[in-house]
């Protein structure tokens, strides 16, 4: 997704990126993977996307120390624009795609069909893949088979400004148990709207909303719900059920108290006391707000609170003759040291086990330690419980079309269009799509 790197950031562009992987998935079906385990030695090429400066200096760090750490392999590191990086890989054959390559969570699948990655479980160690945690292999995982794993989750919900809340007399949840209901929330928004001068409550990121972010921020509502984006391979029944129709409809009645937030600093000025948002917020929100700044769970719209997860993995090329060394490679990237880096780089939860149990900002006493909690109660989007709270996006070569065509539904749904026609709008051209593609298989 790229919400570029605001999961690394923001919202990937993704028009470009539906239309690259669309159009290729009409010819593929593939999965065909012709890739050679090779001596184990040798130079191995590796594709990521160009993120923060930190997070590069973390990823060249973890390049130059597995170089230093012994001499049978040499890795080199290309970055690559976040807004040209998927359409790169999906334009590029497969015999001159890299032998390590990063991969947005979601766009895994097209990858899979389109026949850009390999299965990495011959290639990497074992103790690696039993490291991961239980949401990196199920967003790696495609058709029963891993073809990726991760350095570092996502991890989102609502932040909230404690003095504005507390001046206006409005209790806050503190745990999934006490999220807000939908009328508890939209009283709050309006008791925090009346006592501010600005008139407004509500930060989430407005202009965003047709992108990645609509649906990774915005999705868990309708699954919270007992919708869901899609069901058994099918849309409609699922996206323009009454549950979602319900849910967006709640969303809807927010917007008089949302500031458009066209300079960025609506939350952090002041102008709004809650904000929808996830971790790579945290480090500038927490450097201005300080103690004042609290974390809360999305709101429960009827089948528990939901929460959006997943981020960028890393797999191995259909094309590699080197699978060897790419999978040491993978083994060094994945180890403790070079996870903690790159997690101290973005604030992002480790997305290994023994990782995320050494971040204290993720566990118990921690400033984010109910965004950790709410990971280990994650599932994936086929397989929703009551229980679970945070949903991986659905792992089908289909995806780029459901989050583009949601997105669009949410964003004209919050410009004021009807919510069952935008979804029923939605389910019927998600569901066009997969048929015309043999339902992706």
């Amino acid at each position: 997704m790229t919400i570029t790197r605001n999961l690394r950031r923001g919202a990937w562009a993704a028009a470009a990126v539906v239309a690259a992987l669309t159009l290729a998935g009409c010819s593929a079906g593939g999965g065909n993977s012709d890739a050679g385990a090779g001596s184990g030695t040798g130079e191995i090429n590796i594709w990521a996307h160009q993120g923060q400066d930190s997070e590069n200096a973390a990823l060249q760090a973890a390049v130059d120390g597995f170089n230093s750490s012994q001499s049978d392999v040499t890795a080199k590191l290309r970055l690559i624009s976040g807004d040209t990086y998927t359409t790169t890989i999906s334009s590029t054959p497969k015999d001159q795609l890299p032998d390590v390559l990063e991969i947005d969570g979601p766009t895994l699948a097209s990858f899979v069909y389109n026949d850009k990655i390999t299965p990495i479980s011959d290639f990497v160690d074992s103790a690696t893949v039993d490291n991961a945690t239980p949401g990196s292999v199920a967003e790696g995982t495609s058709d029963g088979k891993l073809y990726a794993l991760a350095m570092f989750d996502s991890a989102m919900g609502l932040y909230g400004n404690k003095a504005l809340l507390d001046a206006a007399g409005v209790k806050y949840p503190t745990s999934f148990d006490t999220a807000w209901t939908p009328s508890e929330f939209a009283t709050a928004l309006k008791t925090l709207a009346a006592a501010n001068p600005s008139g407004k409550s509500l930060d989430l990121n407005e202009s965003s909303l047709s992108g990645e972010w609509g649906t990774y921020g915005f999705a868990p509502l309708i699954q919270s719900a007992g919708g869901n984006l899609i069901e058994d391979g099918k849309s409609a029944g699922a996206l323009d059920s009454d549950a979602s129709v319900k849910a967006l409809t709640e969303f809807a009645s927010w917007k008089p108290f949302s500031d458009p937030n066209s300079d960025g600093n609506a939350f952090v000025d002041g102008r709004v006391a809650v904000a929808w948002g996830g971790h790579w917020n945290y480090p500038t929100f927490s450097a201005k707000l300080g103690d004042n700044l609290v974390v809360m769970p999305l709101p429960n719209m009827g089948d528990g609170p939901k929460a959006g997860a997943g981020s960028w993995t890393w797999g191995i090329g259909s094309g590699t003759k080197n699978g060897k060394a790419a999978g040491k490679f993978l083994d060094y990237l994945l180890n403790d040291e070079n996870v903690g880096a790159m997690t101290k780089a973005n604030g992002a939860p480790p997305a290994t086990t023994s990782a995320l149990k050494a971040d204290a900002l993720y566990q118990s006493g921690g400033a984010l330690a109910l965004w950790g909690e709410q990971l280990t109660k994650a599932c994936a989007a086929d397989a929703i419980t009551p229980e679970c709270i945070a949903v991986y996006r659905p792992v089908t070569a289909g995806y780029p079309t459901i989050t583009a065509k949601f997105g669009s539904a949410l964003a004209a749904i919050w410009g004021g269009a009807d919510p069952k026609s935008s979804l029923t709008d939605a389910a019927t051209a998600i569901d066009q799509n997969f048929a015309d593609n043999d339902g992706f298989k």
